[in-house]
């Protein structure tokens, strides 16, 4: 695992053992940041359920002005530590060890982001939780986008209810990234 491309091309990135985390393949993050990368440049980037932190680390590589990093793991937070401090982010980054909707509600009111990215372990309906807090929350910028990576199978037939809109859906093999925005 590595970043793609941006000021740390090709920088090798930690990831932690187990089976707790699901590191994004390189072309899948590829083809992410080729749809992502008119929004990227100077913007705010929040990373969910962030694992190793690596598509927070490539957004900040392809010019995004600051990530946070929200993580509930030890050995996923320690993980995204190193990079951190490995990739020489360290001024241009947060990490917040804690669970999603605790780590929500603790940015609120610190900051506003452009984009918004999250990788939730499949099948629990953590991005419906998510998602919920997210459309009420000022976290999200005007105008800002949500992606979630989720399995194939997820169901976002919620999110009219919840004052969202999906705007665009790539799929993959056994994946997807859902491209979300507030209903104007």
């Amino acid at each position: 695992m590595r970043i793609i491309a941006g000021t740390a091309r090709s920088l090798p990135l930690k990831t932690a053992e187990g089976q707790d985390t699901r590191p994004t393949t390189d072309r899948i993050k590829e083809t992410l940041f080729n749809i992502l990368q008119p929004d990227v440049p100077g913007a705010y980037f929040l990373d969910l359920f962030a694992g190793s932190g690596q598509i927070g680390l490539e957004a900040i590589s392809r010019g995004a002005a600051y990530a946070v990093f929200v993580e509930n793991g030890r050995k996923a937070a320690a993980c995204i530590e190193d990079n951190i401090a490995f990739t020489k982010f360290e001024k241009r980054s947060r990490l917040v060890v804690s669970d999603v909707m605790s780590g929500l509600l603790s940015l609120e009111g610190q900051f506003t982001f452009d984009l918004i990215f999250m990788d939730p372990p499949y099948g629990r309906d953590l991005e419906k939780q998510a998602l919920s807090f997210l459309a009420q929350s000022p976290l999200l910028k005007p105008g800002g986008k949500i992606i979630v990576e989720a399995s194939k199978d997820a169901s976002f037939d919620y999110l009219d209810g919840l004052g969202l809109v999906q705007t665009k859906c790539k799929s993959y093999k056994t994946n997807m990234h859902v491209f979300i925005e507030r209903r104007e």
